[in-house]
């Protein structure tokens, strides 16, 4: 994995504010050239979560969102088979260890916001768990000031390109002095 300029260099200032000023935020890009590779960005992921910590993944059908997390089930070292929950909306894999379990909820198919996902208790689980939202941009934002956006960009149409290009946004305290330049390494 190769990390192509950015409008941010990881290391220079670290964390700025955004739009408002009122929160931080840390930003790595990283281009990925096959499904391996963004499985290894996963694993390496899994070492800057804790417990507590929300990743919010987007990007279009197809992208790699679940074979990212499938690599962070793999670095956290949880249960089961990381498949995409789609139909089930939210699946839970504890951990095989001293580690959070996994939370991993594909929204894509819930209309509303943060409302529509209540019955899924997705704050009471935030504290002791690290949740991953597929497609959860508008929906899960309110959870916590401090989370991970995760984009993953794609060529479109009938195209057999495997390239991905992977913006990885720290937002909030947390993440103000995380290094996630260890990400493109």
């Amino acid at each position: 994995m190769e990390a192509p300029a950015a409008p941010h260099v990881p290391g220079e200032s670290g964390a700025s504010a955004d739009d408002s000023g009122s929160s931080l935020r840390t930003t790595v890009q990283i281009t990925v050239n096959a499904p391996d590779q963004m499985l290894e960005l996963g694993r390496r992921l899994a070492k800057l979560l804790r417990a507590g910590d929300l990743v919010m993944l987007n990007g279009e059908l197809g992208a790699g969102k679940t074979t990212l997390t499938r690599g962070l089930g793999e670095g956290l070292g949880v249960r089961g088979a990381v498949t995409s929950p789609t139909f089930v909306i939210a699946r839970v894999h504890p951990s095989l260890g001293e580690g959070p379990p996994l939370v991993h909820v594909d929204a894509y198919r819930l209309g509303g916001g943060l409302d529509e996902m209540e019955d899924l208790d997705l704050d009471v689980s935030l504290p002791d768990s690290v949740i991953v939202v597929e497609w959860g941009e508008g929906k899960v934002e309110e959870l916590t000031d401090d989370r991970l956006h995760v984009v993953i960009h794609r060529a479109v149409g009938d195209t057999t390109d495997e390239v991905r290009h992977v913006t990885v946004t720290g937002l909030g305290e947390r993440w103000a002095s995380v290094e996630l330049g260890v990400l493109s390494a």
